[in-house]
């Protein structure tokens, strides 16, 4: 026998296999008890138009989920899409009791709760709630915010340089850092860099085993903004193991600097079902987007070297005097073979609160 909160974080544990590949979906997990409390199904939400999280641990339980309880990450889906409404199926699979974390907030999908009472059902909200908020921040904020979800990654010694002062930059951090970047790119929609990037390193910007050399099966949307179209025809950007978009003013216009607008182009890629964007370079980019406020997560991969001159990893990010810092709040520290990657939120104002 599980209680509701122990399986509620086996729920939100199990939306988070669906990062990466659900968009524009959200990740949900879900799992059924039987009327004793035993756990008789459960799911998650794996690609956009398969089966919901909920229908998974139905299948998986059949009769058993008569009498029992729903535990699921996000507020059960209330319309139909490619799949059918979620409360419906749990209302027509007799589950006497649905357990909520988080409200769906979008108008589209939002009153399975509201539906479920109607029809009898017992339905409770808020359990672990921020804890599941955080395991569907990416998916929440795009939707509250009518933009994708930005991540900024950078790596840098000790003394914050992401390049020898000859330019050389392979490599800074250790080979399990570099690993871990990509299991952080597998859980992203789309990875974006700058023109500037493209022509000094000529990046792949594709998820890989480094084990192996071998291509994800899933891979991000690369995203180069290049305002005057520099990008290399022979860059590997170009080449067919994931999709691209080199994305120029004429696209998507420019901003007061004449360079590409940078919330023209995340409300496009908004329209293009991306909910999250990993910004991996270079400095001046992040620079722009930061100074914008267009960022909403940092991570770091922090080396132990100095080399006391150099590329910055970071460039003009608006801020001319110390009471004008981008202020950090640091949500996880970790070591990484020989480096430390730091994960941290941007600080909100008041006029930001609840929408992450």
């Amino acid at each position: 026998m599980v209680t509701e909160d122990e399986a509620m974080r086996r729920a939100i544990a199990l939306a988070a296999r669906g990062l990466g590949t659900t968009s524009p979906n959200p990740v949900v997990g879900c799992l059924l008890l039987d009327a004793a409390g035993e756990i008789v199904g459960e799911g998650f939400h794996a690609y956009a138009g398969g089966p919901h999280a909920e229908i998974v641990a139905l299948a998986q339980a059949g009769e058993r989920a008569r009498g029992g309880t729903a535990v699921v990450s996000l507020e059960p889906c209330n319309h139909t899409g490619r799949t059918g409404p979620c409360s419906h199926a749990l209302i027509n699979a007799g589950v006497r009791r649905v357990v909520i974390a988080v409200d769906d907030p979008t108008s589209e999908a939002a009153g399975g709760a509201v539906t479920m009472r109607a029809a009898g059902v017992q339905v409770e909200t808020g359990v672990r709630r921020r804890e599941a908020e955080q395991g569907n921040v990416a998916w929440l904020t795009a939707v509250r915010r009518g933009r994708p979800y930005v991540t900024w990654k950078f790596a840098a010694t000790l003394d914050g340089r992401s390049a020898a002062a000859d330019g050389t930059s392979q490599w800074i951090t250790s080979a399990p850092a570099r690993s871990d970047v990509h299991l952080l790119r597998g859980t992203m929609d789309a990875i974006m860099v700058g023109a500037g990037t493209v022509i000094a390193d000529d990046p792949q910007l594709t998820v890989r085993d480094l084990k192996d050399g071998s291509l994800a099966i899933k891979q991000p949307l690369r995203v180069v903004v290049d305002s005057q179209g520099r990008t290399p025809e022979k860059a590997r950007v170009r080449d067919v193991t994931a999709p691209t978009w080199i994305v120029t003013n004429r696209e998507v216009g420019a901003g007061p600097d004449g360079r590409v607008d940078l919330n023209a182009l995340l409300q496009a890629l908004f329209g293009r079902g991306i909910r999250s964007v990993l910004l991996e370079g270079g400095p001046t980019l992040a620079g722009s987007f930061l100074a914008a406020g267009l960022v909403d997560q940092v991570i770091g991969y922090v080396a132990p070297k100095l080399l006391g001159a150099g590329k910055a990893a970071l460039l003009d990010a608006g801020v001319a005097t110390i009471g004008d810092a981008v202020e950090l709040d640091l949500t996880d520290i970790a070591q990484i073979g020989p480096d430390l990657r730091f994960t941290a939120s941007l600080r909100q104002k008041p006029s930001d609160q609840g929408a992450f």
